[in-house]
Parts: structure tokens; sequence; C-alpha cells
């Protein structure tokens, strides 16, 4: 089996069962503030098992590609959503669950002006800007306990534009 991965353009439908895609697609579903602001409503399914929604700022270094992913990792009580606060793009990487564990994992490019939500529970990569400053306000659950398992390949994989 081929351990390379060849990041593609990131579209609702092909995220779609690993979570939201939010971008200003198509047309606003209102016109707000004196016709001046299109509203692109309720774009992000957040989802919790308990605790609250808290809204934090990550600032992560770039890396390249081909880059080299070596760890997945999910968040079983509650969806998180990025949201890049410059107009550049990033790797998006997900992973199926089978049993317990991650299966093939799949790698999206974002385009700019696009954000995304991994529904809870869903095996992803690290935050991966490809460009400064790496900065995003990130959506996801505050409470008590643990709410992270990582995985670990033993074989790393090689993803690829």
């Amino acid at each position: 089996m081929s351990r390379t991965i060849i990041a593609r353009p990131l579209t609702a439908q092909a995220f779609a069962p690993y979570g939201d895609v939010l971008d200003t697609a198509g047309d606003p579903d209102k016109i707000i503030n004196q016709g001046m602001c299109g509203r692109y409503h309720d774009r992000a399914r957040l989802d919790f098992s308990d605790g609250r929604a808290g809204v934090s700022l990550f600032k992560a270094e770039p890396r390249a590609l081909p880059y080299t992913l070596d760890l997945v990792e999910r968040h079983p009580d509650g969806s998180q959503c990025f949201v890049p606060m410059s107009m550049t793009a990033f790797l998006v990487i997900v992973a199926p669950d089978i049993d317990g564990t991650p299966g093939t994992p799949d790698a999206f490019l974002t385009a700019p002006g696009q954000a995304i939500n991994f529904h809870r529970g869903t095996w992803h990569g690290v935050l991966t800007p490809l460009e400064a400053p790496g900065l995003f306000a990130v959506i996801d659950r505050i409470g008590a306990g643990a709410n992270l398992e990582e995985h670990h390949f033993d074989t790393p994989w090689t993803v690829t534009d």
C-alpha cells in the first residue's frame, strides 16, 4: 500500500463525512446591516457532550509540503472549529474511524477564506498552516475531563500536492 496521500481541494461534499466547510460560496442567507453585509448563517454544527463552547486563539508554526504525517488525534466530547485569521491556505488531514483507530488518512488544501469544523470524534491531523502567521480562532468544548485521544502511526504517511 502506498504511504503517500495527495491533498486535494477542500469541498463541502468531500469533507462531509468528517465535518463542515465554512465559506461564503453561493448567495448569503440574509442581507443585514442596512444592506451592506451578507450573512451566511449557521455554517458549523457545534456538538458537545457537556461543558460549553469556548473561543481560543491558536498560533501555529507554518509547515511545508511534502508533509510527514505521523500523528492524528480526535476529541470524543466535542467538535472543533478552526477559523483562519488571515487569507492563507492550510492543510486539513482527516481519517475515518475503524474500530477505534484511524483508517487511511485523507488530505485537503483549503482555499483562502475557508474554515472547517471537525465533527465530534473525527480523527484529524494537527493544525497545519502552510503560510505565516498561522493564527486561528478555534471554537471547541471547554469542560472537565480529558477530551483528547492521540494515535501515532507506526509508519508515517507523506502528504503532497
